[in-house]
C-alpha cells in the first residue's frame, strides 16, 4: 500500500496518491475545488457515475460534489474560490467555466500520453514551487494552475467537438447551465430561465439544440434529481425534507416526479443504493 502525503497552504494543497486511499479522508476537501490527476488503472467515483481509467485523467471536482476515491495513483490539488476563482473575467477558465458546474456532464478530461506529460510536467513545476520558499511562491502556483485550467478546457473543447461551435453558441450553453446550477432549487420550469435570459422558451430550446440534443427541460429536470439522489443516498433527510429543500412544497408531487424520472420512489432508491454499498 502506498503512502498518502499532502502539503497544505490553507487556500490552496496537494495531496499525493500512490496507490492508497489509506488516511485520505474526502470531508477534509469538501469545501475546497479541487483537480484530480489520476493515472491510467485507478477508480473514481463521481456522484453516481463510476470511473476505471484505461488512460491518464483529469476530474474537475466542484466544492461540496460528492465523489469516492479508491485506489489510484497521481495527485489532488484543492483550493478555495479565494486563491484561484477571483479571475473571473477568464470566463471559460474560471471556477464557474466549462469545467465546473457543467450541466452536461461530469467535466472530465482524458489525456493521450503526450497531454499527460505536459500535465505532470506543470504538476511537477507546482511541487518544486512549494518546496521552496519564495515570496512570489502563491502567485506563481495560481499561474501554474491556471495552466491547468486552460490546456484541460482545450481539451476538453476539442473532445467534446466544441472548437467547430460558433463561441457564441458554446457561451450560451455555458451560461445556461450556470443559471440552472445557481438556481434548480427555485426555478424549475424552462419559462424561468428563458426570462433570465430575456428570451422566449423556444428561442431558448433552439438555441441550446446547437449545442446539446439534451432539451432544456431535460437539464433542469436532471440538476434537480441529481441533487436529489445525492441526499438520499448521504444525508438522513426525509424525503418531504427532500422535496422541501429542492424547491417542492407539495410531497406528493416531488414523489411522483421522482418516481416518474428515476423508475422508483425514493425510498426505494435509498434502500437499493444502500443495499448496493455504492
Amino acid at each position: 500500500m502506498g503512502q498518502f502525503k499532502q502539503f497544505d497552504l490553507k487556500k490552496f494543497g496537494v495531496a499525493e496518491l500512490n496507490g492508497a486511499t489509506d488516511g485520505y479522508d474526502p470531508e477534509l476537501y469538501k469545501e475546497y475545488v479541487k483537480v484530480f490527476f489520476i493515472k491510467r488503472g485507478g477508480n473514481i467515483q463521481v456522484d453516481f457515475n463510476k470511473y476505471q481509467l484505461e488512460q491518464d485523467a483529469l476530474f474537475f471536482i466542484s466544492s461540496n460534489q460528492w465523489y469516492q476515491l479508491q485506489e489510484s495513483t497521481g495527485l489532488l490539488l484543492y483550493y478555495n474560490r479565494d486563491f484561484y476563482c477571483v479571475e473571473l473575467h477568464d470566463s471559460e477558465v474560471s471556477c464557474d467555466g466549462i469545467l465546473f458546474h457543467n450541466a452536461f456532464d461530469v467535466p472530465v478530461v482524458y489525456l493521450d500520453a503526450a497531454q499527460s506529460l505536459e500535465i505532470q510536467r506543470i504538476l511537477n513545476d507546482i511541487r518544486s514551487e512549494l518546496s521552496g520558499h519564495e515570496n512570489t511562491m502563491e502567485e506563481m502556483i495560481r499561474v501554474l494552475l491556471k495552466q491547468i485550467i486552460i490546456k484541460s478546457t482545450r481539451i476538453w473543447k476539442q473532445a467534446n467537438h466544441a472548437e467547430a461551435e460558433s463561441t457564441g453558441d458554446l457561451e450560451f450553453a455555458r451560461r445556461f447551465s450556470q443559471l440552472v446550477e445557481w438556481n434548480y432549487t427555485t426555478k424549475h420550469a424552462v419559462a424561468d430561465y428563458a426570462e433570465l435570459l430575456n428570451m422566449t422558451p423556444k428561442a431558448l430550446s433552439k438555441r441550446l439544440a446547437k449545442h446539446s440534443s439534451i432539451t432544456p427541460n431535460d437539464i433542469i429536470k436532471n440538476r434537480i434529481m441529481l441533487e436529489a439522489k445525492r441526499l438520499l443516498a448521504h444525508t438522513t433527510l426525509s424525503v418531504k425534507e427532500i422535496g422541501y429543500k429542492l424547491g417542492y412544497e407539495d410531497p406528493n408531487y416531488f414523489i411522483r416526479l421522482f418516481t416518474n424520472l428515476a423508475g422508483l420512489a425514493p425510498q426505494q432508491f435509498r434502500k437499493s443504493y444502500q443495499h448496493s454499498g455504492e
